[in-house]
């Protein structure tokens, strides 16, 4: 298969598994899903799905949140990891919001990755399922599976992002970046892998990956 057929092949395949398409992280407003996002950084969706009601239940905007102290958040947010710089970059953000933006989250890519302990994938998924922009935010998942699937080197995710817009076309790109997720989860994970319940991989797959992986099967 050439490149656009193994990509066309993906498409399909996912289309057919994932007809509506679930957003992974709980949220009510593009305010309440960049906190989400930004404290699924190194952290699992469930258990930020766990701590947001938590957070939320005392501050579900930027002028309830300031009130509340850095150590205040620091304190509810502590299981996601990363607590002391996240609960700073919740804070911080909270207050540019408040000051320059009337307390609602700019929509544009510059805009939010100038927000404390906002990148451009948190940035990216914002854009994409608060508002309906265009993007590609590349997690692990994606990051994996876009080389499994031998459609990017996979040398670093700013590169698997460039190749994912590449071949993909781009009024699919926020319905399939979600699929992505969810296949890796379910069917192409990094520990646990089955080759016989990854369709994809076992029908387009990196030669070298199919080999490494008959190599642990034939040991098994």
């Amino acid at each position: 298969m050439t490149k656009k057929e193994r990509a066309t092949f993906v498409i399909n395949t996912l289309n057919e598994l994932y007809p509506s398409i679930p957003v992974p992280l709980d949220h009510k407003d593009p305010y309440t899903l960049l906190i989400a996002v930004l404290l699924s950084a190194q952290c699992t969706d469930v258990r930020v799905n766990q701590i947001t009601p938590l957070l939320f239940a005392k501050a579900d905007n930027p002028y309830d949140m300031v009130k509340m102290t850095v150590e205040e958040i620091k304190e509810i947010i502590r299981p996601c990891g990363l607590s002391p710089m996240k609960s700073k970059g919740i804070h911080g953000l909270s207050e540019i919001l408040i000051e320059k933006y009337n307390g609602q989250v700019p929509q544009s890519f510059e805009a939010l990755e100038e927000l404390p302990a906002v990148g451009h994938k948190t940035a990216s998924v914002v854009m994409s399922q608060a508002f309906g922009v265009p993007a590609f935010p590349v997690d692990t998942h994606i990051h994996r599976l876009m080389y499994r699937w031998n459609l990017s080197n996979g040398k670093n995710v700013v590169q698997t992002e460039k190749d994912a817009k590449a071949i993909f076309p781009k009024e699919l790109w926020n319905d399939l970046h979600l699929q992505i997720i969810w296949y890796g989860r379910e069917y192409s994970p990094a520990r646990g892998w089955s080759l016989e319940k990854d369709v994809i991989t076992r029908t387009i797959g990196r030669k070298s990956v199919l080999k490494d992986i008959e190599k642990k099967t034939s040991r098994l």
